[in-house]
């Protein structure tokens, strides 16, 4: 069996849905099992996934329908612009945690001013949370953070997708 044989025009909406799933679960693997807490960034960056989830649910949907080689151009060029978004959010939380530039204000790292607002209610659970900070590299591997490895597998979904929609000599197979 060829990687071809997998990778390919027809199978794409699938694989870009599993992996989209693939994704999201490692990332409440490491968030639930291995106790790693996601700051902002890191949040943002699971939004991209759940975003190209539903668009190749959509898109299969469509497929499912009947629609033609043009529509399934544009899905895959779509889900090549959600990944490369994704990206572009990895490579930012990466240059936050590289201190290359500064994160966004929600990623300082604590939310003390709930325990400034008034209210019983508010009073009694406005104990100090901590939220990991987005500067911060809980997790490695091979020098790369897990911001670093999401930029790059995304990189790489983006490149395929974008491939199988512009690409004239794929399959012009239904959606």
């Amino acid at each position: 069996m060829k990687i071809s044989d997998i990778l390919n025009d027809r199978n794409w909406l699938w694989l870009a849905a599993l992996a989209s799933a693939l994704m999201l679960a490692s990332a409440h693997g490491f968030e639930h099992i291995g106790g790693l807490q996601p700051c902002a960034l890191c949040l943002r960056q699971r939004e991209v996934y759940w975003a190209a989830l539903l668009l190749a649910a959509i898109f299969l949907v469509l497929r499912w329908l009947g629609h033609d080689a043009r529509t399934r151009r544009i899905a895959n060029a779509v889900l090549g612009l959600t990944f490369l978004t994704g990206a572009l959010v990895a490579g930012y939380h990466s240059g936050v945690e590289l201190k290359l530039w500064a994160g966004p204000s929600g990623c300082s790292g604590s939310i003390d001013a709930l325990g400034s607002m008034s209210g019983d209610l508010l009073s009694s659970l406005a104990q100090p949370v901590t939220a990991p900070s987005c500067g911060d590299i809980p997790w490695s591997f091979a020098g790369i953070s897990m911001a670093g490895w999401n930029g790059i597998i995304s990189l790489i979904l983006a490149g395929i997708s974008f491939w199988f929609a512009f690409n004239r000599k794929t399959k012009e197979a239904v959606l």
